[in-house]
Parts: C-alpha cells; sequence; structure tokens
C-alpha cells in the first residue's frame, strides 16, 4: 500500500466515506457506483478513486463498489479495523457527554477509563466508570491496554493532562481543550475545535448574502 505521505485532507474524507458508507449498509445497499457515491459523500468520483488509490485498487469497473467490502478495506487501511483502548482526561461537561456518547464504542473506540484531579468527582461513577485521580493514570495504561487520550478539561489544564498522558505511556491524543499542547513529536495530537464549524458555516451564509 502507498501510505506514505497522505494528506490529512484524504484521511478526514476517507472517514466520511466510512460514515456514509456504514449508512448505506445498514439500508440494505450491497453495491453503489462511484457517482452515487460521491454524491453521497459531496465529493467529485474522481476525488474518491484518488484518495482510495494510496491504499490499493478497489471497485469493479462497470459495476462499482462493494459496501461491506470498500467499509473493510477503508478500516483497515486506517487501522480501525480493531478495538482502540481510550483514556479521558476531564469529567467536566464535555467529558460526560463523551463518556455516554455510545458511537465511539460502535466505531471502535472503546473508552475504558476516566480521570480527573477534582476531588469532588474522584470516585464518581459516570457511564460505568470510575472517575479515578489523574496521578493514578500512568499505572492504568498498560492495565487497561490504554493507547489514545482524550482532553476535556479546561485549557489551563490542558498541557497538565498531556503530561500525565504523555507519561503513562499512551501513543496518541485527541486534544478538546481550546488549547495548545507540547508533546513529543512521536505522538500525535488531533485538536477538536467546535467553533471552527461554526465559522465555516458563518462564512458561508454571510458569502451568500
Amino acid at each position: 500500500m502507498k501510505t506514505q505521505n497522505i494528506p490529512k485532507a484524504t484521511i478526514k474524507r476517507l472517514a466520511v466515506y466510512i460514515q456514509v458508507l456504514t449508512g448505506l449498509k445498514r439500508d440494505g445497499v450491497e453495491v453503489i457506483s462511484s457517482e452515487k457515491l460521491a454524491r453521497a459523500c459531496s465529493v467529485n468520483p474522481s476525488q474518491i478513486r484518488k484518495d482510495l488509490a494510496y491504499f490499493g485498487e478497489f471497485g469493479v469497473r462497470g459495476v462499482g463498489y462493494y459496501v461491506h467490502e470498500l467499509i473493510s478495506s477503508i478500516k483497515q487501511s486506517l487501522g480501525v479495523d480493531r478495538v482502540w483502548g481510550c483514556a479521558l482526561v476531564g469529567v467536566g461537561n464535555l467529558g460526560r457527554a463523551l463518556l455516554r456518547h455510545k458511537e465511539f464504542a460502535l466505531r471502535g473506540f472503546s473508552i475504558r477509563a476516566a480521570f480527573d484531579c477534582d476531588p469532588y468527582k474522584i470516585g464518581e461513577i459516570v457511564s460505568g466508570l470510575e472517575v479515578v485521580c489523574t496521578r493514578q493514570l500512568k499505572g492504568r495504561v498498560d492495565e487497561l491496554g490504554l493507547e489514545i487520550g482524550i482532553i476535556t478539561t479546561p485549557p489551563e489544564r490542558a498541557q497538565r493532562a498531556a503530561n500525565y498522558l504523555v507519561e503513562g505511556g499512551i501513543k496518541g491524543i485527541v486534544n478538546f481543550a481550546q488549547a495548545r499542547i507540547e508533546v513529543p513529536k512521536e505522538v500525535p495530537v488531533e485538536y477538536v475545535d467546535f467553533t471552527h464549524h461554526f465559522y465555516s458555516v458563518a462564512f458561508n451564509i454571510s458569502s451568500a448574502d
């Protein structure tokens, strides 16, 4: 597979393809043409073919894509054809919402531990998980098979949360906190900022006036 230097935009589109294809599979669709799949994903057919070409040859000329096989192939290419153990740091409103969001587990991301430094939250049970002191994170990583950290702390506590995750041996971080963090270069970080989407919608509305 030609997996070197794959653009981040391609990875994000592949995630959209999985979402759309999963919906099609749920609706009983077994085969779909590249044109119909492109419309459903709001891209053009050549873009889909270009994105998939990074990972190999897909689809049958004159037939299209077999939905189940394409889902499996994309998941394998992205490394999401298995379950990833996740640790969440920061059990505030957003953290609680994520812990209760069942879609993560359905997509292969199992939040197995919840951590917080607030003594009033430690010991609380949220969605079946006991909130544990963040200082105990390091000892839980290997025990629970944790690989991905999720930061949902206030901005001023994000770096401290990242430090605990890195020291514990977490391999990658998804940061929902409104702050940039510093981690070793071998630990990939993805920043999630919901306001970016509001900016985009506001711009599109304004530019259409």
